[in-house]
């Protein structure tokens, strides 16, 4: 089977393409605030721990190197993110190159990273998929180079990258699973008979050693998380993964990444193993009932795969494929970045609902302490918020306000404290929407305010209930109210 071999990489270009997304990432990182998740990873960094509730350690441990190196702040946060980004999208042009993409190729697979609504949504935040997805790509360029080349060495590289990427996510079992299979099915088969692969699979083993370690000690909460998550969102994950596999990178690359399939399995026999992957994985997904954007990297791949056709198709319709690129980096910008005023944020909030969730934060802790002021004696009292995202953002702005540092039985807030059971006093409860099982375990129980925020995101309309005590010891409440999802 004929192989080729990899062209010059197009560094410069490359990487002015990627620097250029670092510094529209960085301009707009401060524009609106925190998102939920943020809050929270902050929070579990100051509790660093070799596994939680709800995830493994590395974005928590990054959340909080960011901070102390480049600043408490919301730019400071996202500095790790960004530099992240401009990795993956050199990543991608690299694995351009492993297809055999020549310069040109390269540049637009660069291109068409950066302008993916996909790649800069993640890149925008920090969040677990940002650092997946470096680590998906990392992985299909090895994957690829494992192929291309028939080295058993690249095993090891894919290992360490594996068990990395386990310490941030247990997803990223499912592109190296699905390569298996692939493998498995349509070969290449040789590749599995090396010493390589055993080698990889003990080095991914060691370095996500502590965390599963963790995770067995704590009697699985992961998994716990994961199946209450498939339950409640399954069956809406199903209906919307097409359209949205189809949305979420930008409906104007869907014809340079079936460019790609086509390619690889027509023109690189090779490497069909990396083009069947993909649909193994959708596959997989739609079982589970998992979310659309966990096929979404190896799209990525076929892009790259892609880019060296598409510019055929540039090269006779020049004007066309420049507007094409336009578009879809001017959508993907609005949907996916903080460039609309926030109070004009509904307009993208129905297809990208984070944008709403970095919103109204500090009003959010404003009118908790509104209504935590009208608590005659809350010396004894406690504020207990219903998810970690509400119990971040009091965390970070409540000292300004005067208000205590709250509670919450949501993920692996639960762990970190509870209420001692010498609070007996009033419960100030902060729920999206009320609750009445949530609220059996307190007395006399009155809404005495809302969450008025500026667009519609989850806080909107959030009930604010102050009830006379807890229905009996803190000790026995809390066991009877943990949530993992």
């Amino acid at each position: 089977m004929t192989r080729p071999s990899a062209t010059a990489f197009a560094g410069r270009p490359v990487m002015t393409v990627a620097l250029i997304v670092g510094a529209v990432l960085t301009a707009l990182s401060g524009r609106y605030g925190y998102h939920r998740d943020e809050l929270y990873f902050m929070v579990a960094g100051r509790h660093l721990s070799w596994g939680y509730v709800d995830q493994p350690p590395l974005t928590p441990f990054i959340a909080r190197v960011s901070t102390a190196v480049f600043g408490d702040t919301v730019m400071g946060l996202r500095v790790l993110s960004t530099l992240s980004t401009v990795a993956t999208i050199v990543v991608v042009a690299l694995i351009a190159r492993e297809f055999g993409s020549e310069r040109r190729g390269q540049i637009l697979a660069a291109v068409c990273a950066a302008v993916s609504g996909f790649v800069l949504g993640v890149g925008h935040l920090v969040s677990t998929a940002t650092y997946d997805l470096l680590a998906w790509m990392l992985i299909g360029l090895f994957a690829v180079k494992l192929l291309r080349t028939g080295d058993g060495r690249w095993w090891l590289a894919l290992g360490l990258t594996a068990g990395i990427a386990l310490e941030n996510k247990y997803l990223v079992v499912l592109p190296i699973g699905a390569l298996l299979i692939s493998l498995l099915i349509i070969g290449p088969r040789g590749v599995l008979r090396s010493w390589w692969l055993v080698v990889g699979v003990a080095v991914a083993g060691l370095i996500a050693l502590p965390n599963v370690l963790w995770q067995f000690q704590h009697d699985w909460p992961q998994l716990t998380v994961a199946n209450g998550i498939s339950e409640d969102d399954g069956a809406e994950n199903r209906i919307m993964f097409v359209p949205l596999q189809l949305l979420q990178l930008s409906p104007f690359l869907v014809p340079i990444w079936v460019a790609g399939f086509l390619r690889i399995w027509r023109q690189l026999p090779w490497a069909r193993s990396v083009a069947l992957a993909y649909p193994v994985l959708c596959v997989v997904v739609l079982v589970t009932g998992g979310k659309s954007y966990y096929a979404l990297p190896l799209l990525l791949v076929l892009v790259a795969a892609g880019c060296e056709p598409a510019l055929r198709w540039v090269d006779r319709h020049r004007t066309q494929g420049v507007v094409g690129l336009v578009l879809t980096a001017a959508t993907s910008a609005v949907f996916t970045l903080p460039v609309l005023p926030a109070s004009a944020a509904d307009f993208v909030i129905p297809v990208n609902k984070e944008q709403g969730e970095q919103i109204g934060w500090p009003a959010f802790t404003a009118s908790v302490a509104s209504a935590w002021r009208q608590i005659p004696s809350p010396e004894r009292a406690t504020l207990l918020t219903g998810n970690y995202g509400e119990a971040g953002a009091l965390v970070r702005y409540g000292p300004a306000h005067g208000l205590p540092t709250p509670y919450s039985p949501h993920m692996s807030f639960w762990d970190w404290s509870r209420p001692p059971d010498t609070n007996t006093g009033p419960v100030l409860l902060v729920e999206i929407e009320r609750n009445p099982g949530f609220e059996s375990h307190f007395r006399d129980c009155n809404q005495v305010g809302t969450v008025d925020s500026i667009v519609s995101n989850d806080e909107d309309g959030t009930a604010l209930v102050v009830c006379s005590g807890p229905a009996e010891p803190w000790s026995t409440v809390w066991p009877k109210v943990r949530q993992f999802y």
